[in-house]
């Protein structure tokens, strides 16, 4: 099948894709982009979160008919390749919310559609949204902090601007 979807703001176009190719494959294999990450398989992990159209989704379960046309960010996508890191990123590495890093794309990009949903969330509603992402290394403290962290300066950048 013939793919066109856009991908970290830019159009993709790919020929020959299966149509049982799912977007994590055609990330992975077709175009490189290795931070969406392969755990599961099932969509247990949150390790191959992206977002869909601003949602997180897993990426390990879209088949590409389902993202034709439609608009895909991944960790590749958020920061400028000579910028500054996106503010979600900077409080991760700020809080030191990863270890070995591996899960930390998923939370991430899920962090990102919370505070679209809920700029300000409790712990509660942070804890219920990520739920679907696990980390390895336990770094669910740190993570939590990330999150508030992210949350707080989004919130004050929106103030001040």
């Amino acid at each position: 099948m013939k793919l066109d979807f856009i991908l970290n703001g830019q159009s993709v176009s790919l020929d020959d894709v299966p149509t049982s190719a799912t977007l994590l494959d055609v990330l992975r294999d077709h175009l490189k982009l290795t931070g969406t990450r392969l755990t599961c398989g099932i969509g247990m992990c949150g390790a191959c979160t992206v977002l869909v159209d601003g949602e997180a989704l897993s990426g390990c379960l879209l088949l590409v008919p389902m993202v034709a046309g439609r608009n895909i960010t991944t960790i590749e996508g958020l920061a400028a390749p000579d910028g500054p890191l996106d503010p979600v990123q900077q409080a991760f590495v700020d809080c030191m919310g990863l270890q070995c890093s591996y899960c930390t794309p998923g939370f991430i990009l899920a962090t990102h559609a919370l505070l679209k949903a809920n700029p300000q969330p409790s712990d509660q509603q942070i804890k219920e949204y990520l739920a679907g992402n696990l980390c390895r290394c336990g770094s669910y403290y740190k993570i939590m902090d990330a999150v508030r962290l992210a949350s707080e300066r989004l919130h004050q950048a929106q103030r001040t601007s």
